[in-house]
């Protein structure tokens, strides 16, 4: 799963480059981030790589495991985009007393559908940046726990999601299944406040999440601009200057509804 990234203008004297920052959430979980200040210099994956194309142009940014991934604590659970968006609310609140300008959250992929209900949750950071983010969640879900998915969870209350040498990854509960397919992602859009500059990039040629989800966001959501990346994969395979100067350009921006990514 890609890190969602928040990026900010830095605070006064940054002491390091680069910072690992442990923030709690509102569940007493230790969230394990990286603080990019300006001038730092990193490279994998989408998210550092945005990192760092950001710090470049003297944007400082900082990107973290949600609880039950990566480094953070926690136990890893299927769907969990509420408790995530949670996470993400724990995180800004960090910045801000640590007296950073927040100016965007970004998502990729899960963690654009959560940034989503982020804006629609709080309210509270004036730039959200979706990048291939789902709309139909209840899409994929066959993809992934079978056909038959639903007369699965009702009869053993979980699915195990097993690999090709049928190792168990992780438990799917009822209750987590629930909580995506309940999750009403065109109400969610309706509520996103048109203060909120909204901005949906998505590559046209994906095939985990296709670019039609993305043409609902912009339907939907107030104050929205759509930048669809021709040819570009789920992840931006050979698409990543693109991506990440259609990001920069959207951070870089002073209205979204008069400048397009």
């Amino acid at each position: 799963m890609a890190h969602p990234l928040v990026s900010s203008k830095d605070a006064p004297n940054p002491p390091t480059p680069e910072l690992r920052v442990v923030v709690f959430n509102k569940h007493g979980e230790n969230l394990v981030g990286m603080l990019h200040h300006a001038g730092s210099n990193k490279d994998d994956s989408i998210m550092i790589d945005l990192a760092t194309a950001l710090t470049k142009q003297g944007i400082g940014a900082f990107r973290f495991d949600f609880s039950g991934n990566g480094e953070s604590e926690g136990e890893f659970q299927y769907s969990n985009y509420r408790k995530e968006a949670d996470d993400l609310h724990s995180v800004v609140s960090y910045l801000y007393q640590e007296k950073y300008d927040v100016t965007a959250i970004v998502g990729h992929s899960k963690c654009g559908s959560v940034v989503v209900l982020y804006a629609s949750i709080y309210g509270d950071v004036p730039m959200v940046v979706n990048l291939s983010g789902r709309f139909y969640l209840e899409k994929g879900v066959e993809e992934r726990l079978g056909k038959e998915f639903m007369d699965t969870i009702n009869k053993e209350g979980y699915i195990d999601v097993v690999n090709k040498s049928g190792i168990v990854l992780y438990r799917v509960t009822k209750e987590s299944l629930m909580e995506r397919l309940n999750t009403d992602m065109h109400a969610e859009c309706l509520s996103i406040s048109k203060e909120c500059r909204f901005f949906t990039i998505h590559g046209s040629a994906d095939k985990i999440i296709p670019v039609e989800d993305a043409y609902e966001f912009a339907r939907l959501i107030p104050n929205h601009k759509l930048h669809v990346i021709k040819r570009a994969n789920h992840g931006y395979t050979f698409h990543r200057k693109q991506l990440c100067d259609a990001v920069i350009n959207c951070i870089a921006s002073n209205e979204a509804g008069n400048t397009a990514p």
